[in-house]
């Protein structure tokens, strides 16, 4: 028997992916002849036995790992899975618009959206607790699904059983002890999150797969490099990145801050170097001055990581200009911040998300 009393499957254990190839294929005697088609081919094969003439329904965020999942999937059963954007309040600033235009005609899945911010955010109205927040949006999106697998059947005349979401392997490392003992350290909205009433059963075909490996099957399945490359998202959206309460008004400042800090990682060249990107806006108020007057507004951060698992990551090191033209952009065009900071973390100790 043979052990490690580390990760070496994380980014950043050194050589850490020799010790595995070595194991693999020096040691265990495994032929190195697995490529990613090989995985879709076998999911492919093994969703048309499982759904049968049954029809599935797919939850997209736009993320590479729900595109990959609902490419996979429109291969399968073709126009018989229906794919739902929930747009929960909590989008990116004209994610909705964005994501209907790149799914239906880069990737060719049949995807609708469904509006359901008002319930969102009416549910979210006095919570604080990041936990409370993912249990709250995990339970509303699934009934959202419910209600539409229904609205599916009537149209269709078929049967709605499944519901696909692209869970990785992470996500379920996080939130539940799973091949071995880990702890909860938080609760993601597809795994965790997930009501004991939900009728939906699950196909989560990246359950296993790390980013990187996600990635890897998107190209391999042909899929265009800007959806490929896109950061992650979380399913809760910018809900989980406002600490402390949600609100219309809240929501509004981090899209407006948050499509800024993207641009310029674009424009500057640096947005393919990093893991994720995003901005929190913070439950702390800062005096400051604009003009002649006097301010009191909100702070926010910036936080961007270097990591291709997931698992660990470090702060990126982005160049003081690319900050400074951050700050001056987001506190000259947001109104209601009026300080820039950033997160130089790493995970661990801190998580990626901030809650």
């Amino acid at each position: 028997m043979w052990g490690l009393q580390f990760h070496p499957e994380v980014t950043h254990s050194p050589l850490g992916k020799n010790i595995l190839e070595n194991f693999c294929i020096k040691i265990a005697g495994a032929k190195p002849d697995w490529v990613m088609t090989d995985y879709a081919n076998e999911f492919i094969e093994e969703v048309r036995q499982k759904v049968g003439n049954g029809h599935v329904i797919g939850a997209v965020s736009g993320g590479v790992d729900s595109t990959v999942a609902a490419v996979l999937m429109t291969r399968a059963i073709g126009d018989r899975f229906h794919a739902v954007l929930v747009d929960n309040g909590c989008l990116r600033k004209d994610e909705a618009v964005n994501v209907l235009k790149r799914m239906r005609e880069d990737c060719g899945v049949n995807l609708r959206c469904v509006d359901a911010s008002d319930r969102f955010l009416d549910l979210l109205k006095g919570v604080t607790d990041p936990e409370m927040k993912r249990k709250i949006i995990g339970t509303t999106f699934i009934e959202v699904f419910q209600e539409e697998a229904v609205k599916i059947e009537a149209e269709m005349n078929g049967q709605c059983e499944f519901l696909l979401q692209g869970t990785l392997y992470p996500d379920v490392i996080e939130s539940i002890s799973y091949k071995g003992p880990s702890a909860t350290i938080k609760t993601h909205h597809n795994v965790g999150g997930l009501p004991a009433t939900m009728k939906l059963k699950l196909i989560e075909p990246l359950r296993e797969l790390f980013k990187d490996e996600v990635r890897e099957l998107g190209i391999a399945l042909g899929i265009d490099e800007t959806s490929v490359w896109r950061h992650p998202f979380p399913g809760p959206g910018l809900a989980i990145r406002i600490l402390g309460e949600v609100t219309r008004e809240r929501v509004k400042i981090l899209q407006e801050a948050d499509a800024i800090v993207i641009e310029e990682l674009y424009r500057s060249g640096h947005y393919r170097k990093i893991g994720q990107a995003f901005v929190v806006l913070l439950p702390v108020k800062s005096v400051g001055v604009m003009g002649d007057g006097r301010t009191y507004e909100n702070v926010a951060s910036v936080r961007c990581v270097e990591t291709t698992d997931y698992m660990t990551a470090d702060f990126y090191h982005l160049p003081y200009d690319v900050m400074g033209t951050m700050s001056s952009r987001v506190i000259n065009e947001v109104r209601g911040i009026n300080r820039l900071c950033y997160d130089i973390s790493s995970k661990p100790p801190a998580t990626i998300e901030w809650e």
